[in-house]
């Protein structure tokens, strides 16, 4: 993490709140209250000084009675606070790469790495079924950083594998046929057709795998 970004932050409450709506679309005071062990006016208070110094903005969450509810959500000042550039030598290896061996040449490298990375993946795999299988590689996933979960509600989409941060970001920026390969792996891990969905909104980062069961 960011060393001056945490040292401004300071207090552990605030770096709490950070994480748990990091995993979220955002959630309100009341919605923070009943995930962590801090009163309404604690939490308020932690959420005010943090959209004062730019890492939470606010948006109005419809309801289905009544005016609309005041959710907080990050700002993409957050993204230094999660490993997502950690990969600057890498880019500039396959920038060398596309000097070296032409335009098309990092796209190749990359596809090999996948490749290489899916046949590993399909001969550690465990899980009879799909959802078996998926809830696996959520916990891959989650030690490559990339906080990922298991999601079977209807109200969301459907199975799928949700992630709420890429630690390869900056590499997703710049060479943006990663999506589709990782889309490959998890259907060629999961055995299964797999859609991919990014969506990137202020400070949110979210990448769905929906399949069926």
């Amino acid at each position: 993490m960011n060393q001056q970004l945490l040292s401004e932050i300071g207090r552990t409450q605030r770096l709490e709140i950070l994480n748990t709506l990091k995993r979220t679309r955002g959630l309100s005071v009341n919605e923070l209250v009943a995930k962590m062990k801090m009163s309404y006016m604690g939490i308020k208070q932690h959420c005010l000084t943090l959209e004062r110094d730019g890492y939470l903005d606010t948006w109005r969450r419809p309801q289905k009675m009544g005016r609309p509810e005041m959710v907080y959500r990050l700002t993409r000042r957050t993204h230094d606070l999660f490993p997502c550039d950690s990969n600057e030598m890498t880019l500039e290896l396959l920038k060398s790469v596309q000097e070296i061996y032409g335009t098309n040449a990092p796209e190749k490298l990359l596809f090999n790495l996948f490749e290489r990375k899916t046949v590993a993946m399909k001969e550690r795999v465990k899980g009879a079924t799909v959802a078996d299988r998926a809830k696996w590689m959520v916990k891959e996933r989650e030690k490559e950083g990339f906080m990922s979960q298991f999601i079977t509600d209807e109200k969301e989409g459907g199975p799928q594998i949700l992630e709420c941060h890429s630690p390869i970001m900056n590499l997703l920026d710049e060479y943006p046929i990663i999506g589709r390969l990782e889309q490959d792996l998890c259907e060629a891990v999961l055995g299964a057709p797999v859609r991919r969905e990014e969506t990137r909104t202020s400070g949110l980062y979210e990448c769905a795998f929906y399949f069926a069961l």
